[in-house]
């Protein structure tokens, strides 16, 4: 069983709300990640039985979109955006920074991305998708940092049953 009991029960109430199981793919993925921290193998094989379709369809479904996360990640994940906008303004600064400063950290894993569409106040990233915008290298430090430290909690990260954190 890769759901835990409660997570279990969530995920009946997810497939409950669609008159054709298959749309509960991505909140089923979304649950099964926000519990292990990534899609594994057994959660796919889960939702595929949950919902009448073949593990294929779920890891073709799923690996479209980069927020799902098949290879196992720290607890927490940074995602910096070094699009247009925040290229100008220093995403990749801050990207490279963060690469080095938790290159050996394996509580947390950065990674780049193509667009956060927060334009507005770039640089942008997001960690374990809650956004914080505006940045320097040394801000996102900071953030990541009170995150490590527990001032602030983000979307998988407290563990146990989904949605414990904000998001």
């Amino acid at each position: 069983m890769a759901f835990t009991p409660e997570n279990l029960l969530l995920a009946n109430e997810i497939v409950a709300r669609y008159p054709k199981t298959k749309s509960a793919i991505l909140p089923l993925a979304h649950l099964a990640q926000d519990q292990d921290g990534y899609l594994t193998q057994d959660a796919m094989r889960e939702i595929a039985g949950m919902i009448g379709v073949t593990p294929a369809e779920v890891l073709g479904t799923c690996s479209f979109y980069t927020m799902f996360k098949r290879d196992e990640v720290g607890r927490l994940v940074v995602s910096v955006c070094t699009n247009v906008t925040c290229l100008v303004m220093g995403g990749p600064e801050v990207l490279e920074h963060l690469e080095q400063r938790y290159a050996s950290d394996k509580e947390v894993t950065i990674e780049e991305v193509e667009c956060l569409a927060a334009c507005g106040n770039a640089p942008a990233m997001q960690v374990n998708y809650e956004f914080h915008e505006s940045l320097t290298p040394g801000s996102a430090t900071e953030i990541i940092e009170a995150y490590k430290a527990g001032e602030l909690t983000a979307r998988g990260v407290s563990g146990g049953v989904a949605g414990g954190g904000q998001g």
